[in-house]
C-alpha cells in the first residue's frame, strides 16, 4: 500500500461563497425560497449579486469547506475542483493555498466561468443559497488524480457532485482508485435537494462505495423514505460501516454496528450563520478519525467544529480549530474527574 501523504483529500465542486445579509423582505420581494439551496444560471445569479452589498467573499463548496476545517484542526489535505482561470477562480486558488491545502486541478481557460454561491442569510440565521455552478461542472475523469487518492487516507465527497453525469463518473473513478489503494471513502449527502433528484442512485452508490456517511437527521429519513429517526438509523446501519447524523440543537448519533452513540450539542448563546456547520461537522468528525480518537470522540470534536462556525458570518473557522478544540476536550477531561 502506498504510503500516506495526506489525511483526506476532497473533492467538490469549486466555488466562491458570497456573503450578504439580507432581510426577509429581500426574499420575498423576488419570489426566492427561503432556507434552500437553488441551482441558477449566470443570469439570474448576477441579478441577486448586483442587489446585495457583501459581507465576505471567500472560496467555497462543501467538500472545499471541510478539507478547510480539518487543515486548521492541523490535518495535512488536498483538494479537488474545477475554476475557470477568472478573478473568482484566482481567488478560490488563492483562499484554498493560504489555508495550507494542496490544489492541482488545472483551471479552465474558456468556457463557463467560475461557479459562485449567493447565501443570503436572514436576521434568524437562515441561509438561503443560490448557486451557479459555472466551471464547476466541468469537472470530469480526467481531472481525477490517482497518485494524490492514493496517498490519502480518507476521499471526502459532496452529494452536490451527483447533479452532473461528468461529475458522478469522476466521483465513481474516485471511489474505484479509492477502493483499489485501500482506502476509505466518506460522503456527506449535502441536501435534501440531492436526494429529492437522486434518491435510488445515490443509495446504490452509498452501497457500493461509502464507507463514512454525513448526513443530517431529516436528509437520512428522506433517504429512507421514512418520518421515523430509529427506523432511517437502522436502515443505514448495514450499508455503511460509520453513519454520523447531525441533529441540530439535540446533538448528533452516530451509527457503527449495533452501536449507537448519542453526543449533545455544543451550547451557544448566538448563531448568526448556520452556513458550513454540517462541512465543519464533517472535518471534525474525519480529524478524530485520522487520530484514531473513538467514535464519540469524534462526533464531540464535530460539535466543537460546527458551534464554531455558526458563531459569524461564512463556513470558514476564524480561529485556529486546533486550539480550540484542545481546549475544549481539556475542560471536558476537567468535568468528567469532578
Amino acid at each position: 500500500m502506498t504510503e500516506t501523504v495526506y489525511d483526506v483529500v476532497g473533492i467538490g465542486n469549486a466555488i466562491v461563497d458570497v456573503l450578504a445579509k439580507v432581510g426577509d423582505t429581500f426574499l420575498i420581494e423576488r419570489g426566492l425560497d427561503k432556507g434552500s439551496m437553488t441551482l441558477v444560471e449566470a443570469l439570474e445569479a448576477g441579478k441577486i449579486y448586483a442587489d446585495v452589498i457583501p459581507e465576505l467573499q471567500v472560496s467555497g463548496g462543501s467538500a472545499a469547506n471541510t478539507v478547510s476545517g480539518m487543515a486548521s484542526l492541523g490535518a495535512d489535505c488536498a483538494y479537488i475542483g474545477k475554476v475557470h482561470d477568472d478573478e473568482l477562480g484566482q481567488l478560490f486558488q488563492r483562499n484554498i493555498a493560504m489555508a495550507g491545502i494542496d490544489f492541482f486541478t488545472p483551471p479552465l481557460t474558456e468556457g463557463p466561468a467560475t461557479g459562485r454561491s449567493v447565501v443570503l442569510v436572514t436576521p434568524d440565521a437562515e441561509r438561503s443559497m443560490f448557486t451557479y455552478l459555472g466551471a464547476a461542472r466541468k469537472l470530469t475523469e480526467s481531472d481525477i488524480d490517482e497518485k494524490t487518492i492514493s496517498e490519502s487516507k480518507f476521499l471526502f465527497l459532496e452529494g452536490y457532485l451527483w447533479d452532473e453525469p461528468s461529475e458522478q463518473q469522476a466521483m465513481l473513478k474516485a471511489c474505484e482508485l479509492a477502493h483499489k489503494h485501500g482506502r476509505e471513502i466518506a460522503f456527506s449527502v449535502s441536501a435534501k435537494s440531492c436526494i429529492q433528484k437522486h434518491r435510488e442512485s445515490m443509495l446504490k452508490m452509498i452501497t457500493d462505495h461509502i464507507d463514512i456517511l454525513f448526513a443530517n437527521e431529516e436528509e437520512l429519513k428522506l433517504l429512507f423514505e421514512t418520518e421515523d429517526l430509529e427506523t432511517a438509523l437502522d436502515a443505514i446501519k448495514p450499508l455503511v460501516n460509520i453513519a454520523a447524523i447531525t441533529r441540530d440543537s439535540r446533538g448528533s448519533v452516530v451509527v457503527h454496528g449495533r452501536e449507537k452513540i448519542f453526543v449533545e450539542a455544543e451550547k451557544i448563546e448566538n448563531v448568526v450563520d448556520s452556513t458550513g456547520a454540517g462541512d465543519l461537522y464533517a472535518a471534525g468528525f474525519l480529524f478524530g478519525l485520522s487520530r484514531g480518537r473513538s467514535l464519540g470522540t469524534c462526533a464531540t470534536i464535530g460539535g466543537i467544529t460546527a458551534a464554531e462556525v455558526i458563531t459569524h458570518y461564512g463556513a470558514r473557522p476564524e480561529v485556529s480549530l486546533r486550539g480550540l478544540v484542545r481546549h475544549r476536550l481539556i475542560e471536558y477531561g476537567k468535568r468528567a474527574n469532578t
